[in-house]
């Protein structure tokens, strides 16, 4: 008897250990809006975890000067990811948040070396088109400059060449051209050499 209260305690033990290892590295209990969608996918927990660790590591190798802005941009990134409420697919606009804060973050970091920006010959010619591509990245990303514009797309599944997107932006390179797709505006681009 004592035997099996002892392994029904070890094994309730570890139930409790790796269901605590599955949620976000805040606390569900009084979670509500997006924050408790984020407590009821295993995608966005672990999404939120990787976020918080790399968040924490940041910010220990930042400089006190840096860290300010950093903490600062933090609350104004929850409160960002707090407003996907609003978006059509919630769940789709909260997991982009959390990809593009991630590879801030990574970016942020300086542990990394930046690659070359490829420049872009547009037709509509009216503002230099810049794409940075971080595919050491996980996830991959670009981050795309048009004009004095700049943000971060996330790799996307294609058929063939590379695609890119985020909310309001896409851009998707097959054979040498690139059609992009700019908050409403539409451009066709040709890498220059």
């Amino acid at each position: 008897m004592r035997c099996a209260r002892t392994l029904l305690l070890t094994c309730w033990f570890f139930a409790g250990t790796a269901l605590a290892a599955e949620g976000p590295s805040f606390s569900c209990d009084k979670a509500e809006g997006v924050a408790l969608k984020v407590c009821q996918s295993p995608q966005l927990s672990k999404l939120d975890r990787d976020l918080a660790a790399l968040y924490k590591r940041v910010l220990s190798q930042a400089d006190s000067d840096t860290q300010k802005p950093l903490k600062a941009k933090q609350r104004g990134w929850i409160k960002g990811r707090d407003e996907c409420w609003k978006a059509s697919d919630v769940e789709a606009c909260v997991l982009e948040q959390y990809q593009v804060r991630i590879v801030e973050l990574q970016i942020q970091s300086g542990t990394m070396q930046v690659p070359a920006a490829v420049e872009f010959d547009c037709d509509d010619g009216s503002k230099p088109f810049t794409a940075v591509f971080y595919n050491q990245l996980d996830p991959q990303a670009a981050v795309l400059t048009y004009g004095d514009d700049q943000t971060i797309v996330i790799a996307q599944p294609a058929a063939s060449g590379s695609k890119y997107g985020a909310t309001g932006v896409e851009f998707w390179e097959h054979q040498g051209e690139a059609k992009v797709k700019w908050y409403g505006s539409e451009l066709t681009c040709q890498a220059v050499h």
